[in-house]
């Protein structure tokens, strides 16, 4: 667990801590609909996309971080392994943490906190014998991009779409 003078970060069960989880997920999804308007509606995919992670946390060592400010959770982070198939072109045949999700309340940004929960969630998983992260931002999620180069991460492939 970390602590500073203002935040804890700690552990959480999704599913003990739905709502809370739910909430955030949904102003994420926001801010991603705002960045892409292909995005669904979160009303549409809640009850899919909210059991999918709570399965994903039980049955792929799912770790969920959470920040509180005192008794109030202000942000998130979650990922999860998965497993290399025989399709992959990559060198790495271990299995990779697959960071899916992260959100810190707007109040709460700027102060250090999603790169307090990524360096614990990546720990974690380091320890565990982890050597590949995998993540996703839009390419219009510039404060993502950034934070996420300045942490090491590089772009490796680009993913792109057409819509009919």
């Amino acid at each position: 667990m970390y602590h500073n003078p203002d935040i804890t970060i700690k552990s959480v069960i999704i599913c003990e801590h739905y709502a809370d989880v739910s909430h955030m997920m949904r102003l994420l999804h926001e801010n991603e609909y705002r960045l892409f308007d292909k995005t669904a509606q979160w009303a549409d995919i809640e009850a899919n996309y909210m059991k999918h992670v709570v399965a994903m946390q039980k049955d792929c060592d799912g770790l969920c971080l959470m920040a509180m400010h005192g008794e109030t959770p202000v942000g998130f982070i979650f990922g999860y392994l998965e497993e290399q198939d025989d399709s992959r072109i990559e060198t790495y045949t271990g299995k990779q943490l697959y960071v899916s999700d992260g959100f810190v309340m707007p109040d709460y940004r700027h102060r250090g906190i999603y790169r307090q929960m990524n360096a614990l969630l990546e720990q974690h998983y380091t320890d565990m014998g982890v050597k590949r992260f995998l993540r996703f931002t839009h390419i219009r999620n510039t404060g993502m991009r950034s934070l996420l180069e300045a942490d090491g991460y590089f772009v490796s492939r680009l993913l792109y779409e057409k819509w009919l």
